[in-house]
């Protein structure tokens, strides 16, 4: 027997009145989803605890089994872990975004929040500005006695290091909650450390806003990357072991460095596929491929993650959510389904959901439930049911996302 899980991240939604009223997963032509769901099971499953932040590192983390309320200290740990870094006691690690700002010459706090990723700008630009900045006389010097490094990423998504950090009080924003809103109310707060991370963000925006880098962005009219976000803190984290836990060996297909931080941590392979961005023009086929390829060399399980649906929806891309949407049934779900049967892999059982609700109406995440779809190749349930929030809520509630692991896993 083989196992998928395919995540969708920020798919589901609520209704959406430029949908007329419908979700985008109901709007969506999913034809795969959609025959998979008619024969197998649909409900709906809260992944976010109630009290915790909505977002993909808690959301993740109680898809594979790991309680956030007992071992999540941050999302940055667990992306720093996808480079193979542990943190030791004492260290702390942030999430450092190159967001856009608007340009104007009003106080740093009084500018807006224009994108949280750079207008997903491209892993060659992002690396220059980000490695320009940490090696910048002025700013180098603020950074080393702030104790903080960086870990540049192809993407918008670096990590930075701060030795010796206090975390306690500290209140950092997520950048894609907050898009459109003066930063004033936004920015580091709550102890002193806060006040040593507010100034190297408004050091860095005063370097990075004239960087030749966004110069020629702005002339191409594209967003500047005129600034860098630290948010998601925490502190050395330590995961149970998947194989020990649930008996199975696996890997996970992902372009985000959260993703395979968590397979890091529990023991499973950490799978790259060439193409893949976390963008709506990720390599689709390759992660299909990726899995199918993994599975025959006898792993028990593969997880695919497609960043694009959430991506697109913190960008206010309706149409760009909906394609990828469509995308992960037509060129993730199909192909996985024929290579399946072209490597004569047996029987399969396999687990769609997305990983949390993000919302149209706000371009931000919601801790809601979602529809999971749990499918067994060796049964047909004919419960006629389509892949959708709708169907999922007349279906049975999951109130412990932690469970779905031992649901997919469970022979029955």
């Amino acid at each position: 027997m083989k196992y998928l899980l395919i995540i969708g991240d920020g798919m589901a939604d609520n209704p959406v009145p430029a949908l007329s009223g419908q979700t985008p997963l109901e709007r969506a032509h999913i034809p795969v989803a959609d025959s998979l769901a008619a024969r197998g099971r649909v409900g709906q499953v809260r992944t976010v605890p109630e009290g915790l932040p909505p977002g993909s590192d808690t959301a993740i983390l109680s898809i594979f089994g790991c309680d956030p309320r007992r071992c999540y200290t941050g999302r940055a740990p667990l992306e720093a872990a996808a480079a193979g870094l542990r943190l030791e006691p004492g260290d702390a690690a942030y999430r450092c975004n190159m967001v856009t700002l608007e340009d104007g010459d009003m106080p740093f706090a009084e500018k807006r929040i224009l994108s949280h990723s750079a207008g997903s700008i491209d892993g060659d630009a992002s690396m220059t500005l980000i490695r320009d900045l940490f090696a910048a006389p002025t700013f180098r010097e603020a950074a080393e006695a702030a104790g903080l490094s960086v870990l540049p990423s192809p993407s918008f998504r670096h990590i930075a290091m701060q030795k010796e950090a206090s975390l306690t009080g500290l209140v950092l924003s997520p950048p894609h909650d907050h898009l459109g809103e003066q930063i004033g109310g936004i920015l580091p707060t709550g102890c002193e450390n806060a006040e040593v991370l507010r100034a190297l963000m408004e050091a860095a925006h005063g370097y990075l806003d004239k960087h030749p880098v966004n110069v020629r962005r702005r002339r191409d009219g594209l967003l500047p990357a005129n600034a860098v976000w630290f948010w998601a803190e925490g502190t050395a984290v330590r995961l149970p072991n998947f194989k020990e836990t649930f008996g199975k060996t696996g890997g996970v297909i992902s372009a985000v460095p959260l993703c395979h931080g968590i397979a890091a941590l529990t023991g499973l392979e950490v799978v790259y596929v060439e193409g893949a961005t976390g963008e709506l023009d990720t390599n689709y086929e390759g992660k299909a491929e990726a899995a199918v390829q993994l599975l025959a060399r006898g792993a028990d399980f593969a997880a695919v993650h497609v960043e694009a649906p959430d991506e697109c929806t913190h960008n206010g891309d309706l149409p760009g959510k909906l394609q990828a949407i469509e995308w992960l049934d037509s060129r993730v779900l199909a192909p996985l389904q024929r290579g399946l049967d072209a490597a004569g892999l047996g029987p399969y059982r396999l687990l769609l959901l997305s990983d949390h609700k993000t919302l149209t109406e706000t371009r931000g995440h919601d801790g809601d439930p979602v529809p999971y779809l749990l499918y067994d190749s060796r049964r047909d349930t004919k419960s006629g049911a389509s892949y959708c929030e709708a169907d999922g809520a007349r279906g049975s509630l999951l109130s412990d996302g932690t469970k779905l692991m031992e649901m997919l896993f469970q022979d029955e």
